[in-house]
């Protein structure tokens, strides 16, 4: 049997669904990030920086992009005879076929993978999260105080600490309570749903609690081992770390990228973001074409102008086009004339000329107003806008679209179209 001293587990099967139609054909952790990456790249990169060469992906929604952009794991030296990267998606089994009920669930479901590297530790993390994080450091930690589960956690403000799985240490890193989602928390050290288990209690647990239903390591397996008498240790991690959860802090994460000196920065040659990097050729600025304090992807051809703004590979910025504030995913063409603000456009969307998107005042959205906010227009995958069109904040627009779908060629502030099948919702 091969032997590794810890393994990583990554939950990567989340829809996303606060990122709205950004997720409707894509899982989460494949959502584009950063004009070049997607979001998956960064505990991947994690893990080999760390020095952890066996990573298993835990896949259920949406994994085509997820399993082509991952495939054998060159891009981060993943492509191993012993260890190196798995895609673990749900299978059928001898008894019954079941999804992934549960993050706890999802590692239960992979016991056999697990057991065959009969590691020491487990490394639990989720697949949708921008930051860089040493685990080894976090294992170091584990190790000199004995611990049977180690959570990394950070600081949050107190008024946003009720959000988070809360935890109440004694002073000295020991867990003696959590609570999750307090009302009125105790405490502003939150978790960050990153886990190193030994792996004997991680295995007992999991095996104890395999009949609870949506079974969670948050809800059922912390509790558990808590209860048991194992030695549950806060991590303290105070760098840059980013739920990417919603539209606001997606849009705002990519725009913090683009900061003179940003707080998260791509660029570190000692801990690199590696990602499955497609040959094409380099971005081109025309003559009349302007670009300012920007990230532009390869491939990207720029005739209009972008300004403060995130484009992705193989992006068209027509002639007279003008984008600000702005977030273009890869393959994806804005038409001349068209001026876009503050907009959050997905992979392969084409906008027709004259267009003005993300303008006029805001107001609620008519179809989930807790998800199209922020003052964002949001286009899904794949759309087609016809020429000519005014589309106002707090919007969502996804399908291909015809002008008869505007009345008097305008989808005002907070409106919604989303087309399936033919049919608008």
């Amino acid at each position: 049997m091969v032997k590794k001293e810890m393994i990583a587990m990554i939950l990567a099967g989340g829809q996303g669904s606060r990122l709205g139609v950004l997720t409707s054909k894509v899982a989460k952790p494949a959502v584009e990030f950063g004009g070049k990456y997607r979001i998956i790249d960064f505990p991947l990169s994690n893990c080999i920086n760390s020095g952890i060469d066996t990573v298993g992906v835990l896949t259920q929604y949406q994994p085509l992009r997820l399993n082509s952009h991952i495939g054998i794991g060159i891009p981060w030296d993943l492509d191993r005879n012993v260890g190196g990267v798995t895609v673990l998606p749900p299978y059928e089994k001898n008894t019954d076929t079941e999804w992934y009920t549960g993050t706890a669930n999802a590692i239960f479901q992979n016991l056999a993978y697990m057991e065959s590297y009969n590691p020491e530790y487990v490394l639990i993390l989720g697949g949708d999260h921008i930051y860089k994080m040493d685990y080894e450091v976090m294992l170091d930690f584990h190790r000199a105080n004995k611990a049977d589960v180690t959570i990394a956690c950070m600081p949050v403000p107190m008024e946003e600490a009720s959000r988070f799985g809360i935890m109440i240490t004694d002073g000295k890193g020991r867990i003696t309570e959590f609570e999750e989602k307090p009302e009125h928390p105790r405490s502003n050290l939150a978790s960050m749903g990153i886990y190193i288990f030994s792996w004997k209690t991680l295995k007992e647990s999991l095996i104890a609690l395999k009949d609870q239903p949506g079974c969670d390591f948050g809800k059922h397996i912390l509790p558990y081992c808590r209860d048991r008498g194992n030695r549950l240790f806060a991590y303290e991690f105070n760098g840059y770390w980013k739920d990417v959860g919603t539209l606001g802090s997606y849009w705002q994460a990519n725009m913090e990228l683009i900061d003179i000196i940003p707080e998260f920065n791509l660029y570190e040659e000692y801990w690199r973001i590696y990602t499955k990097g497609d040959i094409i050729r380099p971005e081109y600025i025309s003559e009349s074409g302007a670009a300012d304090r920007c990230i532009i992807g390869e491939g990207s051809e720029i005739y209009g102008e972008v300004h403060n703004s995130v484009i992705g590979p193989g992006v068209t910025i027509q002639k007279g086009a003008v984008v600000r504030d702005s977030i273009i995913m890869r393959r994806s063409t804005v038409g001349a004339g068209t001026k876009i603000e503050k907009a959050i456009i997905a992979e392969q969307v084409r906008i027709g000329d004259n267009c003005s998107i993300g303008v006029g005042e805001e107001a609620p959205n008519v179809f989930k107003p807790n998800i199209y906010a922020f003052g964002l227009a949001t286009i899904g995958e794949d759309t087609v806008i016809p020429d000519g069109i005014t589309v106002g904040k707090n919007t969502v627009i996804s399908g291909k679209t015809v002008p008869e779908d505007y009345e008097n060629g305008i989808l005002p502030g907070g409106g919604a179209l989303i087309r399936e099948d033919g049919d608008i919702l």
